[in-house]
């Protein structure tokens, strides 16, 4: 989530017009990569942004593809994505039928059908300049993507099943490309071809610097800095601990700061809903189950202290709890 707010989505159908709102969160550390890959799209390069979840890769590919100044064409991976979701294919049928009946005791018919094609969006993109948006890509089959090896080398779309003379396409000198891929996902991922990933200049995102997630969670949460800061820090803590399955990020700060913005609840140890808050949204990166109840415990005592040390209260923060739900682990605080 490199932006405090969300892209500004124009245009029909599948063609997107993309603008940045004045709102984008543009520290140095996102300033520095969006000028390198940048570079790279303005040289004709495609940009492949590649790192966990949270890290802002969906989001920086939106900001790029604006800052291009070119329709949009989105597509998302999917196991079910095949070459013709992408390129396109033959839909329906065109029936024609003629009657000819000039000597008034003759009919003639006539019909022919002829089998429809249906231009796709990388297709389109491809034809008309747009600039394509492949979002975690690796999420489809690698045969799938084969159609992208000489659209990204040798500037041609090759048309399967293509009806007509043309066969292939020559690749709109204002077409671009921007893929992202999560390489730590483990279920419905498929690894990349070596052939594609060598055609993309490749750039590892990772998790953002404090300065950044502060600057991100208050604008999308409508808040001051200050106020957010030490809950930023708190669930930058948990993370380093490494007590969870699955890693906090960036969305917890603004789960958290948003909802607890918006009720009214002060971040405070002291206050029962912004506890209660705090416990539901990063208790959850750990599941409760006979196996791991001690870790849900050890973990739950882990966050009440980090509560308690970065969004102040004395001892109130057991009572603060007790009143807020229920210990779903069963113990006290």
């Amino acid at each position: 989530m490199a932006a405090a707010a969300r892209m500004v989505i124009e245009g029909p159908g599948d063609v997107l017009s993309l603008r940045p709102r004045s709102t984008f969160v543009e520290t140095p550390t996102v300033r520095e990569l969006t000028d390198r890959a940048l570079i790279y799209l303005q040289a004709g390069f495609p940009v492949h942004f590649r790192g966990p979840s949270g890290s802002g890769k969906t989001t920086l590919a939106l900001h790029l593809a604006a800052q291009l100044g070119r329709p949009v064409m989105l597509v998302a991976g999917d196991e079910e994505v095949g070459t013709s979701d992408l390129v396109g294919g033959r839909t329906g049928y065109h029936y024609r039928k003629v009657l000819d009946n000039f000597i008034h005791s003759v009919k003639k018919y006539e019909e022919d059908a002829t089998q429809r094609w249906v231009d796709h969006r990388l297709t389109v993109a491809c034809r008309d300049g747009y600039t394509l948006v492949y979002d975690e890509f690796t999420r489809s089959r690698a045969e799938a993507n084969n159609a992208l090896l000489a659209v990204l080398e040798e500037h041609l779309l090759i048309l399967p099943m293509a009806i007509g003379p043309e066969t292939y396409i020559r690749v709109h000198p204002e077409f671009r490309a921007i893929f992202t891929s999560n390489p730590q996902e483990y279920a419905g991922v498929h690894e990349a071809q070596d052939a594609l990933c060598d055609r993309l200049v490749t750039l590892d995102c990772d998790y953002y610097d404090q300065e950044t997630e502060t600057a991100i969670a208050a604008a999308r949460s409508g808040l001051s800095e200050d106020q957010v800061a030490p809950l930023v820090q708190m669930v930058r803590d948990f993370r380093e601990s490494g007590a969870y399955d699955q890693v906090p990020t960036l969305r917890s700060c603004i789960m958290i700061a948003r909802t607890a913005a918006m009720h009214g609840f002060e971040f405070s140890a002291e206050t029962p809903g912004f506890v209660s808050i705090c416990l539901d949204v990063l208790g959850s990166k750990t599941p409760l189950d006979t196996r791991n109840r001690k870790r849900r415990e050890e973990q739950q005592k882990l966050l009440l202290n980090l509560i308690q040390h970065h969004c102040g209260g004395e001892k109130r923060i057991g009572r603060a709890i007790r009143q807020s739900r229920p210990d779903p682990t069963g113990n006290a605080s």
